[in-house]
């Protein structure tokens, strides 16, 4: 099975088959936003990153297994539409950014800190407190131990650049900042990168334009 990432409102998921880790993926929602479907392959557990919208798309995704965790990515709306309905209908463990907690209507159960660990079943995720788009953004990096390196962005990095600082130019230096010091100084060019929105992408394919992307500002 090949998987491409590209998913639309509507559609099937797509799921991306790694040797410990299987993530499905799937666009929700009146802004196209993704959610990612972890699932461990030695335990079954599985954990949500962005209960975005669609909440019965959603827990038709996950199946009778159930959820033991759904990670929030950051605090803006589109991303949390479906989390109280998610959390209520399967008892599972809300994380999120702990700059961000207060701005989701769902109680976090654990605020995520950076380089605090957040695991599903044997696979471990290492988060990443990225600044800018809101002040309590986080990433996860899984460091797949038989490949390459995944990392889910939220809206700090998508193909062709950064997420939106709503042209604040202090918001905008510190989120470049984060995102080329904790994402691209840190991980390889192979790295598959899963956005919030819309298509794929690898930090070998956005790390020549990062210079670009300072020098418009956005």
């Amino acid at each position: 099975m090949t998987y491409s990432g590209a998913v639309k409102v509507g559609g099937p998921a797509d799921v991306h088959e790694l040797a410990d880790l299987m993530i499905s993926k799937v666009a929700v929602g009146g802004m196209n936003n993704n959610s990612y479907l972890l699932r461990c392959r030695a335990t079954g557990e599985q954990l949500l990153i962005d209960a975005a919208a669609e909440a019965e798309t959603l827990l038709q995704l996950i199946g009778d297994d159930g959820i033991a965790s759904v990670v929030t990515t950051h605090r803006h709306a589109d991303h949390w539409g479906a989390l109280r309905a998610v959390v209520e209908r399967t008892g599972a463990t809300a994380y999120a950014g702990a700059l961000d907690a207060e701005g989701i209507p769902v109680a976090t159960d654990v605020p995520v800190s950076d380089g605090d660990t957040v695991r599903v079943g044997r696979v471990e995720l290492t988060a990443r407190h990225l600044v800018g788009h809101t002040p309590g953004s986080i990433a996860l990096v899984y460091d797949d131990p038989h490949g390459h390196p995944h990392v889910f962005t939220g809206d700090c990095l998508f193909p062709g650049g950064v997420g939106n600082t709503h042209d604040d130019p202090e918001a905008f230096a510190r989120l470049i900042d984060d995102v080329q010091h904790k994402i691209f100084d840190r991980l390889p060019d192979e790295t598959w990168v899963y956005p919030g929105h819309g298509a794929d992408t690898t930090l070998g394919a956005e790390r020549p334009h990062l210079a670009e992307w300072r020098a418009r500002g956005w």
